[in-house]
């Protein structure tokens, strides 16, 4: 019998082993799980439409129309950043490595203070709908569009994946469906919600989503104390008891066996944070500067909250779940349905089959609202990046739109081809792939381009192409894909993460491409560094941009 039958069974029925027994003779559905996804469905389906009568021009569909309020942005903001990698795979990492997967919750909030202080304001001054816009502002326009679209359709696509998974496991265990079939169906779903209702119908639904996720969370981590007196010693102490490891799960070390592949893990954690396309785009959808900090602010507090839920959940689950019987599959000795289903397991051991359909429910919507979010960040950068500011510049508003819709259908189609093909990988790495270039070819782009006065393009395309390279490059030819996925007996590159060798690749490039870069556009470009200045703190001038 396979994993996914023997979990079928648990979802349906009230104790563990019971769960087991059940599934050998056939999947039963969790009604309560079953009918508060129809309700999640149902309810932003409705946004969608709401959404969908308001969206009337481009920057209703890129930015919600720039009405969006400093806390509406940031808890949308915190909903985006919520994923299915941090819900299910953080809490997965620490189950499986003890206090090695904390390293994913500290250097995730740790990138904020630069959010906020480095990017968030002059981000909003500057650009229009992407990123793009403020590190185009005075390079030349096309090949920086170029280069930086292709750069977040990296990261949009390889953090797509992880949560594709993650949706995939999901559905398959509410509905006892083929994993590929249930993949198919989010795809569906989440070209829906962009295609029809834009930033202002992804907004909503982040919105509800990061609500029920934070409080949903809170009454798991609730129970979980509860059954330990509230006493973090007693926590920690019988998951010491039960985790294989013992003890040694709370020493440093296990996930990463030397310095460099830990700071290459730090470097993406924290850098990554700051260019991550879909979570840059959402400055521009607040009025003003001052919301787009405050937007930061909030999400910074609600992301912190809801990393020190994760700590409960991740010791949690090796509390109460390591070797229950009914979790375990007692032939291979591993997790029923993977260590990604963690927290899934966890919620029954502490409410039973009714709030396991509760967090299984919960789980989707988070994974539901992320993917829309991300599917509309590609699809902006293919639209207003490559084919209106590239390819077709005289293209109208309706034209941009009607292009975005086609990208998110495309976007949708590869996101469920390549959730099939990773469907064995933990949805915490595969996210942190996207963070390799978001913290290797946006952020060192859009960090120059704002405040190095002798940035120029050469520099601009030198760095971002070899730090794409190289991200790219490590991320195809480490452990994951070439040994893991193409089944070689050693890696070419023998480092998991490969943002900090890719980083150092971009610096080097843009620095040295900037300081030899002595033509006449880069004369205009250094001049030009003084306006984009002033633009940068009034934000006069955002809505255009200086081309050569």
């Amino acid at each position: 019998m396979s994993p996914t039958a023997r979990f079928a069974g648990l979802v349906a029925l009230p104790t563990p082993a019971a769960a087991v027994n059940a599934a050998e003779h056939g999947q039963r559905l969790n009604p309560v799980a079953v009918g508060m996804f129809m309700a999640f469905v149902a309810v932003t389906l409705a946004v969608t439409f709401w959404a969908a009568r308001r969206t009337r021009t481009s920057r209703d569909f890129f930015a919600a129309g720039g009405q969006i309020s400093g806390f509406q942005n940031g808890l949308a903001i915190a909903g985006d950043f919520m994923s299915a990698a941090t819900f299910l795979g953080v809490t997965a990492l620490i189950f499986d490595f003890g206090f090695d997967g904390l390293i994913y919750a500290v250097g995730g909030i740790a990138g904020w203070p630069l959010v906020l202080f480095l990017l968030s304001e002059r981000l909003k001054n500057l650009g229009k709908f992407t990123f793009a816009d403020a590190v185009s502002m005075r390079l030349a326009s096309t090949p920086l569009r170029t280069l930086a679209a292709i750069g977040s359709l990296f990261a949009v696509v390889l953090y797509l994946i992880g949560q594709m998974v993650g949706a995939g496991k999901l559905i398959e265990i509410l509905f006892g469906l083929e994993y590929e079939t249930a993949v198919v169906t989010i795809g569906v779903l989440m070209v829906l919600y962009v295609s029809f209702g834009g930033m202002i119908a992804t907004t909503w639904v982040q919105i509800i989503k990061a609500t029920i996720l934070l409080a949903g969370g809170s009454v798991l981590s609730w129970l979980v104390m509860q059954r330990f007196g509230f006493s973090f010693d007693a926590l920690l102490r019988e998951a010491t008891l039960q985790h294989p490891r013992g003890t040694d799960m709370l020493q440093p070390g296990i996930m990463t066996h030397d310095a460099l592949s830990t700071l290459s893990l730090g470097t993406t954690l924290i850098l990554g944070t700051a260019g991550l396309p879909h979570i840059l785009m959402r400055f521009f959808t607040v009025p003003n500067a001052v919301e787009a900090r405050r937007s930061v602010f909030f999400a910074t507090g609600f992301i912190g909250y809801f990393y020190l839920l994760i700590f409960v959940l991740g010791f949690g689950a090796i509390a109460l779940v390591t070797r229950e019987a009914g979790y375990f599959d007692a032939a291979t000795d591993k997790l029923i349905g993977g260590g990604n289903l963690a927290a899934i397991h966890l919620s029954h051991a502490v409410g039973g089959d009714v709030f396991l359909g509760f967090i299984s429910a919960v789980c989707f919507a988070t994974i539901l609202a992320v993917v829309s979010g991300l599917t509309l960040s590609g699809a902006s950068a293919i639209s207003h990046d490559l084919y209106t500011n590239v390819f077709r510049p005289q293209a109208s508003e309706q034209e941009a739109v009607r292009v975005s819709k086609i990208a998110a259908l495309c976007l949708g189609a590869l996101a469920v081809m390549l959730g099939l093909v990773f469907e064995e990988q933990n949805v915490a790495y595969m996210v942190l792939l996207a963070f390799s270039i978001g913290a290797s070819v946006n952020f060192p782009l859009l960090f120059f381009a704002m405040y190095w006065k002798d940035f120029t393009t050469r520099g601009a395309l030198l760095g971002g192409i070899l730090g794409l390279t190289v991200a790219v490059g490590g991320i195809l030819f480490g452990p994951t894909v070439w040994v893991d996925l193409l089944g070689h007996e050693s890696p070419l590159f023998p480092w998991k993460y490969p943002a900090l060798f890719a980083l150092a690749a971009s610096v080097t490039g843009s620095v040295l491409g900037s300081l030899s870069d002595r033509g006449l556009r880069a004369t205009r470009e250094r001049a030009g560094f003084a306006a984009q200045y002033v633009r940068s703190q009034t934000g006069l001038g955002a809505e255009g941009a200086v081309n050569h």
